[in-house]
């Protein structure tokens, strides 16, 4: 029998895994049992107390040869086995990055379906006479919003009253570039024209929707659900759009696909980022993700060509959506997001599935419990995450600040930009599909220099190169069109660089347990620049420069701003706020460490910078 002694020195003795403390109180219970039990259920008793002393000797022993290892590894060591390209790194590369052809579109197909084809009013039913289109709205109306008045009945040599009468009877809309479009559709024209941009400002009103509440409800429920169900909710309000019976019914749908686009385009990577490694992560989110974006926005124009009525153009642009969902058996969870939550079992499986697709072996036990200690801090205790992570500790604080800026300043001058040089005289389609084959050369060449320069330099010298571009503009003289345009046109191309390149950036910089609220708040941030930038064109009314000469300010601006962020060139995710980097207090010394880095090295900074005087 096992004295009481025995029983003392395992109940006392430390432990607090759930298992071991389970094996302790099994034997403490059968101790008492066998003390005043019969002679044949004593001796089944102590069997058990055996048995269960030796479990607990084993795991006892297994948690000693663990917590031998000083060294806390993180996700990236833990899964190094899988390597960095195999066949199941290049399917969700793939799967993810077709993702974004969807979003690629949707986000401006709008120039297509909400064009205002040449118009005038319709003649009065009292008129008889003929003549060409052009002769006629010569003679209908001094212009498209008004017509002359009818005196009786108009005959070829009748004379035409000065008097002028709204257009009571609709309005002609030419069908030579498009069949129908929102405008023709509605007559949002003349008193009704504010319409059209305001339906257009509501796709833009569920993009920041979508960039606040995409976050949190990502973190919380997963990436995977928040993923595809956004790719359903932006295919299907399209779908019902093309089906819409009234203006008013457009708009609501308008800022749900607005809601859907660009919460799917987030998330989606994110989920990439998360289950590849700092090789490949680069080369997914702007070579294959941003050049799938660009394939998507050079497709739009090749579909408005052939498809020329705005109802047919928005099914067409539902159906890949909609074929996408199959996907949802295919393309795992987070790994990362599910050990945050503590289901490391899940997690393993998903790693195990990774290994099986790229024939390599796997180890026995993938994540232990004191190798990642701190993957799994969250596990027995579910803790929900808040926008004010953002700011509670200085180094998250830091980086948000300057995320923010940096977003919002960058986000005006590219929509800023891309609103001034669309406008080009020509045709439609053809400057649709320059405009988005320049973004793709950006894309590419970008993804080929990211890793061969730190992130934060490569950061000034895109915002650089646009703002001195910008800024040279007001040197031009006015009769030199072309120089005019070449400047825009280079500074365009600086400003697209940078913004693709803060998705990824910043991702890199946020921990896993806020990364996505983090690239919520600056998305928010740099729409509500794209929002300012009409009033800033606006001011070349006033001034041709003025609005080249702000955009070129604020460029340099957010380029000095980008020198403070941290490098993560080659380094890990971080998985936990305690593991944000702090921001460079000078760009002399304290240089960032890239692949070990394992918790908050703020202190371990501050050190140097005392050692090393700048």
């Amino acid at each position: 029998m096992v004295r009481r002694t025995e029983c003392a020195a395992l109940s006392l003795s430390p432990c607090s895994h759930v298992a071991c403390q389970h094996v302790q109180r099994l034997s403490c219970k059968h101790w008492a049992v066998s003390a005043t039990a019969a002679p044949s259920q004593r001796t089944y008793s102590q069997q058990l107390i055996r048995h269960s002393l030796l479990l607990w000797i084993h795991f006892a022993h297994q948690q000693s040869v663990i917590m031998s290892d000083p060294k806390v590894k993180d996700f990236d060591e833990l899964t190094s086995f899988l390597g960095d390209y195999g066949l199941f790194q290049i399917l969700i590369i793939v799967l993810l990055s077709l993702a974004a052809i969807p979003s690629g579109y949707m986000g401006v197909i709008v120039v297509f379906i909400s064009d205002t084809p040449e118009y005038h009013c319709k003649e009065s039913i009292d008129s008889t006479r003929n003549g060409t289109d052009v002769e006629q709205r010569s003679w209908i109306g001094p212009d498209s919003c008004s017509r002359y008045k009818v005196n009786g009945s108009w005959t070829q040599t009748a004379g035409l009253s000065n008097d002028t009468e709204q257009c009571v009877d609709g309005w002609v809309f030419s069908t030579e570039i498009y069949s129908s479009t929102v405008v023709s559709e509605w007559d949002l024209v003349c008193e009704h024209a504010w319409k059209v941009p305001f339906s257009t400002s509501l796709f833009f009103v569920g993009v920041l929707i979508g960039s606040l509440i995409s976050g949190p409800f990502s973190d919380r429920f997963g990436r995977k659900p928040v993923f595809f169900f956004t790719m359903v909710l932006q295919s299907v309000t399209a779908l019902i759009q093309a089906a819409s019976v009234s203006w008013v019914m457009f708009c609501v749908l308008n800022c749900l696909k607005g809601l859907g686009q660009v919460s799917n385009y987030g998330t989606s990577l994110i989920l990439g980022s998360e289950m590849l490694g700092p090789s490949a992560r680069m080369k997914f989110g702007l070579l294959a993700q941003g050049v799938c974006y660009g394939i998507g926005y050079a497709l739009l124009p090749l579909f408005a060509y052939f498809i020329r009525g705005w109802r047919m153009l928005l099914v067409a642009s539902a159906i890949p959506g909609l074929i996408y969902i199959p996907m949802w058996w295919v393309i795992p969870e987070s790994p990362r997001w599910l050990l945050q939550k503590g289901r490391v079992d899940e997690a393993e499986l998903v790693i195990r599935n990774a290994a099986k697709r790229n024939r390599v072996p796997v180890p026995e036990v993938i994540f232990r419990a004191c190798q990642c200690l701190e993957l799994m801090k969250d596990k027995g205790e579910e803790r929900t995450h808040t926008y004010l992570d953002l700011v509670r500790t200085p180094n998250m604080r830091n980086i948000t600040i300057l995320g923010v800026f940096i977003w919002m300043s960058s986000a005006m001058v590219y929509f800023g930009l891309s609103l001034n040089t669309s406008n080009l005289n020509g045709n439609v389609y053809l400057n649709c599909f320059l405009s988005a084959a320049i973004d793709i050369a950006v894309y590419v060449a970008t993804g080929l220099l990211v890793n061969r320069a730190p992130r934060p330099t490569l950061l000034f010298c895109m915002l650089i190169l646009c703002g001195i571009m910008l800024l040279l503009i007001q040197l031009v003289p006015e009769d030199m069109l072309v120089m005019l345009k070449v400047f825009a046109l280079v500074g365009r191309m600086g400003s697209t660089s940078a913004y693709i390149f803060l998705f990824v950036f910043f991702t890199e910089l946020m921990p896993t347990v806020v990364r996505n609220m983090g690239l919520g708040i600056n998305s928010t941030a740099a729409f509500t620049g794209s929002i300012m930038c009409p009033y800033v064109i606006y001011m070349g009314v006033y001034s041709r420069v003025l609005p080249y000469i702000i955009f070129g300010t604020v460029c340099l601006m957010a380029a000095a701003a980008g020198l403070f962020l941290p490098d993560t060139r080659n380094s890990k995710l971080p998985d936990l706020i305690s593991q944000a980097r702090p921001i460079r207090s000078c760009f002399c010394c304290c240089p960032e460490k890239t692949a070990a880095v394992q918790s908050d090295t703020t202190g371990d900074c501050r050190e140097r910078n005392n050692r090393s005087p700048c």
